[in-house]
């Protein structure tokens, strides 16, 4: 086929980005030959000759191409000595040896030599070069007993006949390999090159596609150079490349000359002018197609398989599916709950909303709980009324309880939520023990899906489901953000989206917090000196003490109290601070709880800041049992009352390596407490104090987070009586002015001299009648864990 290009349309940039050999085949299929390519090895004994043309006709930038191919091609050579061998020939006018097989025996330094290779330059000699080595053979090579490789890389324009000289070569049993360079002239590749021509002629602009089509080859004969699992196949594709034609434009008026003197005569002279003709050669291409990593769709549950280069892939999974590389179910409830989903099926919510419900109940299902397990779970749906058309525990498998959400109906009417909460409270836990003589007394738990206002009273609804033992989750929009937090009583076991196709994101969240029932973590294995400051002023009240005394009392149970994990302090305030007792006084959660039990109510006008200033100078100190490299966390339980004073203190306290949280009960002026908290994360406002065990959680796991912080060994100062602490390697050590001892806890007698010691880090001084000690606990670096 021929195509003719107008000299000022062409753009032989174009064409190159085409390619001078285009496989007929999709880009997938493209791309797996392409991957084959990079993935193909030739581990065998063979000799491999490379013939590189570095004639004019090639310039020196399509020169370095070839260069850059044939080392591609030696990166699948298993090149040593017993194996494949390389070696180069460049020829131009003459031919020019430039290194033969047995010179380098490593592929990286052929590959290196390679790229020391000058363009010479001259005119296109193949037949010569053609002689050379049927005259000389191939230089350093094994003398045909191994298999002998001619790859000649050239664009096929010689300025001599190569026929006969390539039919020679061949007859001597080397194999023959051509590969086009620049805009290469097709027909001459194809008479250098071994039978069959379409296995055996190449093109190197796609040194991937190429190296795939010569291994291809060689497979069959020489290399075992196809990966387990590949095949060879056939493909169509064309080649193609540039003529330049020499093309009759038309006749113009000229002048010529005659035998008469002093004469010319007009005539019509032809004139010419060159154009560039694309010339096409419909061919087969033979390339080794692999397998991708994807192929046989390794990801399960809808996952989307990537593949991560030629061999590896990963799945991206759904929410909830997760649990292995191929997107198997990552969830289990991996406790034991019944388990109740309130569905609001309100004109509020929309049956788009209502759908949306059902959908994401049967993927919670699916990916929490397996196909043949028990399930105590049901489904409740309200608006005006409420029914419940799936009791809890009525279906044992997953298809039939799937099929029975299906089934449920959109009915719209009023979203009457309080009114809902009471009912599931009285009659949504009606299931029969398994055994007469076992009592169903596992945990109870809602789940309240809605996205509207309800219309009726929530609060006294949701603390009467509370008070029954109900542990509410409340999943919605952020539309509904505060009251969810106020049916739950606490905003850590709500679940708040703002786009609906975030609903589905939040399985996992849900698993969590279901299971969160009666399980607290705390801090069971993080070393901590926790101080709980409570306001016991007249504003507070005698009742509302008493609560946060029982929040005191319950929040040890979330820590391991001891010399070396936590140690807890108390202090109460009213006009003055009162350190019930102090963080090395007890030791045990028992002794604790006597000691709680005992702390007095104040009755008086409450100063936070007092107390603050008290936590700092009396509390927090080492000879207080404070422990140098332990998290310090202050705990400040108030009405918001006397915290006019408190900002300074707390940030002092701040400033020495001390955390303090603010909890606030009722209502206070939010900009003042903020100044005292020192950030929005370090301050929590429950609305009544009623409420506050349900923010326990919610407390504690921050605290808990902050206690793995790294600390400053010197923050607070372990050093007494104006010591500097000096950080040093793995400790620390007090620089002491008129006092001595590892803390600078002795006055200096006339005629001592001063000393100071490097501490490791678990030096701890306790006072103890009156009297300073020093003991070491067990070995730790830079902090407690």
């Amino acid at each position: 086929n021929l195509v003719l290009l107008s000299d000022y349309l062409f753009d032989p940039t174009a064409l190159l980005v085409s390619g001078m050999q285009e496989i007929l085949a999709d880009q997938e299929m493209i791309g797996k030959i392409s991957a084959a390519g990079q993935l193909m090895q030739c581990s065998a004994s063979l000799d491999v000759l490379f013939l590189l043309d570095g004639s004019y006709s090639i310039g020196k930038g399509s020169f370095e191409r070839s260069k850059q191919f044939a080392g591609k091609l030696c990166d699948a050579l298993d090149i040593r000595l017993d194996r494949v061998r390389v070696g180069m020939i460049q020829f131009s006018s003459t031919p020019h040896l430039e290194f033969p097989l047995d010179s380098y025996l490593t592929k990286q330094e052929v590959k290196e030599r390679i790229k020391r290779i000058v363009f010479r330059g001259g005119s296109t000699e193949t037949a010569r070069a053609l002689k050379y080595i049927l005259r000389k053979g191939f230089p350093g090579g094994r003398n045909s007993s191994v298999p002998e490789v001619l790859i000649i890389i050239s664009d096929g324009k010689s300025q001599g006949g190569t026929a006969m000289p390539a039919m020679q070569v061949k007859e001597k049993h080397v194999t023959v390999f051509t590969v086009g360079i620049k805009f290469p002239r097709w027909e001459e590749l194809h008479v250098l090159a071994s039978e069959p021509t379409d296995q055996h002629v190449l093109f190197a602009g796609d040194t991937d596609d190429a190296a795939n089509g010569l291994y291809s080859t060689l497979a069959g004969s020489v290399c075992s150079a196809t990966p387990p699992g590949c095949k060879v196949e056939s493909h169509p594709c064309e080649r193609r490349t540039l003529e330049t034609v020499k093309e009759l434009a038309g006749n113009y008026v000229c002048w010529k000359g005659s035998k008469q003197p002093n004469t010319v005569q007009a005539s019509l002279c032809p004139f010419y002018r060159w154009k560039r003709v694309l010339i096409k050669h419909p061919s087969r291409c033979f390339r080794t197609v692999c397998p991708e990593p994807c192929d046989s769709h390794p990801c399960q549950n809808g996952g989307t398989c990537i593949p991560e280069g030629l061999v590896k892939y990963h799945c991206l999974c759904p929410v909830g599916y997760g649990g292995d590389i191929h997107c198997a179910p990552k969830l289990s409830l991996e406790c034991g709950v019944d388990l109740l989903f309130l569905m609001d099926s309100s004109a509020g919510v929309t049956l788009e909303g209502f759908l949306r419900y059902k959908a994401f109940i049967k993927r919670f299902l699916q990916a929490v709980i397996g196909q043949d397990s028990p399930m105590n779970v049901g489904v409740a749906q309200y608006d005006n009324s409420v029914r419940i058309p799936i009791e809890v525990g009525q279906y044992r498998d997953a298809f039939s309880f799937m099929k029975s959400i299906d089934a449920l109906n959109f009915s719209g009417g009023g979203t009457l939520t309080g009114r809902a909460l009471r009912y599931v409270a009285q009659h949504g836990f009606r299931s029969t023990p398994v055994f007469a003589d076992v009592q169903d007394d596992l945990p109870r738990v809602v789940v309240l899906l809605t996205d509207s206002r309800s219309q009726d009273p929530v609060a006294e609804a949701a603390k009467y489901a509370r008070d029954r033992g109900l542990f509410l989750i409340g999943v919605g929009s952020s539309f509904v953000r505060a009251e969810l937090a106020q049916i739950t009583g606490n905003p850590k076991q709500t679940i708040v989206y703002s786009d609906p196709q975030d609903l589905f994101n939040g399985i996992p969240e849900l698993q969590r917090k279901i299971c969160s029932v009666d399980s607290p973590e705390g801090c069971q294995a993080q070393s901590l000196d926790l101080a709980f400051v409570v306001d016991a002023s007249a504003g507070v009240g005698l009742e509302n003490f008493m609560q946060l005394k029982d929040f005191v009392r319950s929040s040890r149970l979330h820590f391991s109290i001891n010399r070396d994990v936590t140690q807890i302090a108390l202090v109460v305030y009213g006009s003055k601070p009162h350190t019930v007792f102090a963080l090395d006084t007890h030791t045990s959660n028992s002794a604790l709880l006597q000691a709680i039990h005992h702390v007095p109510f104040l009755e008086d006008s409450a100063s936070a800041g007092r107390a603050l200033l008290h936590v700092y100078s009396d509390v927090m100190t080492v000879q207080r049992g404070a422990r140098p490299g332990v998290s310090k966390v202050v705990v400040v339980l108030t009405n918001g009352g006397g915290m006019e004073d408190a900002a300074a203190p707390a940030q002092q306290l701040r400033d020495n390596g001390i955390l303090v949280f603010v909890v606030v009960i009722g209502d206070a002026q939010r900009d003042m407490l903020l100044r005292v908290a020192g950030s929005p994360n370090y301050l929590v406002h429950v609305s009544s104090f009623e409420d506050l065990h349900y923010y326990q959680d919610l407390i504690i796991e921050r605290i808990c987070e902050e206690a793995k912080s790294p600390v400053n060994l010197c923050k607070p100062n372990p050093c007494m009586n104006h010591g500097v602490c000096i950080l040093g390697p793995g400790g620390y050590r007090c620089e002491c002015h008129g006092w001595e001892g590892p803390h600078c806890e002795r006055r200096i007698l006339r005629g001592d001299s001063p000393r100071s010691a490097i501490l490791p880090p678990h030096s701890h001084v306790q006072r103890n009648s009156g009297v300073l000690q020093d003991f070491s606990r067990a070995p730790w670096h830079t902090r407690r864990h």
